[in-house]
């Protein structure tokens, strides 16, 4: 009897104690920002900050002190950046479950950001493989600014010379994780790949890294999207707005989903008996507040044992090896940024808002004139 009472109180304690954990948690999550100011002190390099979790209301572009690169850092005068589905769920803190990363009531990151290109003004002395006056690109946290320092030896390459610097900036997040998703599915030659939501910005960075790896390519998106996504090398484009890939006859070795608008068995429909699925994206910015888009890989963690089909989620991890492979490939002309909208540093909120539509064909890219 005593161990069956030890047993319940023990049952009874841990969600209490969970629950003042989190209160705690919550009431020590501040930052810097107080009394109106940015949390940062004044100097001549602008950049976009924010003290609270909201909407594009919350950015704001501040003066602050040029950034000095440490011992094995490099010191980038940003040319161009991009905006990401990334930043506006950092920018709201959703869904909720990634403030237990990002701060609980307000965020302890400050800066906005991570797509970036450039040329590079300085080096710390433990730097060999950058020197002042390269041109590069990468990602780092802060990116929507005039200057960025990163980590010489992760995240951060040489841009290759047919690129523009806005098309380089266009590239790493989107790309990266087209190019991982693809890998996760282990797409082989001659394979059916459909990828749903084939105009976005990850979107058509994986029709052409697809057809670069020799599938047979079917690419889905709205009709006004249709010749965009078949310019990229797509061999059949679905308009979704007429046709639903998941009730067709036609099944698929691979399907990529950058939009999550289908359930999970209506995908495995549309699936061969062996096939892949890849969930990469999905939901906007007033779906899913607490988990979010976190249900459907929850859902197919649950059907795992019982089918025959894999069904996936993939979070991308930014790397210099992936940029690099991906420098190859826009070198040799097989991928080729997209670029929809081009906005000044100042008006960032104004790319934020545009990208939370959902309608963004490819890139939409912050141009910096410092």
């Amino acid at each position: 009897m005593k161990i069956k009472r030890i047993l319940g109180w023990i049952a009874l304690s841990i969600p209490v104690v969970l629950v003042a954990a989190l209160f705690v948690a919550y009431w020590r999550s501040d930052n810097a920002c107080g009394d109106g100011g940015s949390g940062f002190a004044a100097g001549p390099v602008g950049a976009i900050t924010y003290c609270d979790y909201g909407t594009a209301e919350v950015l704001r572009l501040e003066r602050i002190e040029k950034p000095v690169p440490a011992d094995d850092q490099i010191l980038v005068k940003v040319a161009a950046a991009a905006v990401n589905p990334l930043d506006w769920h950092y920018m709201r803190g959703s869904p909720y479950l990634m403030r237990l990363m990002s701060g609980l009531r307000r965020p302890t990151e400050l800066r906005l950001g991570v797509d970036y290109s450039g040329t590079v003004e300085a080096v710390g002395e433990k730097v060999t493989r950058f020197k002042p006056g390269d041109a590069v690109f990468g990602g780092r946290t802060g990116a929507l600014a005039e200057y960025v320092v990163a980590r010489a030896d992760g995240g951060v390459v040489l841009k290759p010379d047919n690129l523009t610097f806005e098309q380089a900036a266009a590239v790493p997040v989107a790309a990266i994780t087209a190019l991982q998703g693809l890998r996760k599915a282990g797409v082989q030659p001659g394979e059916k790949v459909l990828i749903n939501g084939a105009s976005g910005g990850v979107g058509t960075f994986t029709v052409q890294i697809a057809k670069a790896l020799g599938a047979h390519v079917t690419g889905v998106c709205s009709t006004r999207n249709v010749e965009l996504v078949r310019s990229l090398g797509a061999d059949d484009v679905i308009d979704y707005k007429h046709d639903d890939y998941t009730t067709g006859a036609r099944q698929f070795d691979v399907i990529i989903d950058n939009v999550g608008n289908h359930p999970l068995l209506a995908n495995r429909r549309a699936l061969e008996s062996d096939g892949r699925y890849i969930l990469i994206g999905g939901g906007g910015p007033e779906d899913g507040q607490w988990i979010g888009p976190m249900i459907k890989p929850l859902n197919a963690l649950l059907l795992r044992p019982f089918i025959s089909q894999r069904m996936e989620f993939m979070l991308a991890d930014l790397n210099s090896e992936d940029l690099t492979e991906l420098s190859e490939l826009m070198k040799a002309g097989k991928v080729t940024p997209v670029i929809d909208r081009r906005y000044p540093l100042h008006e960032t909120p104004e790319a934020i808002r545009y990208l939370e539509t959902g309608r963004a064909r490819g890139k939409v890219i912050i141009t910096i004139d410092s």
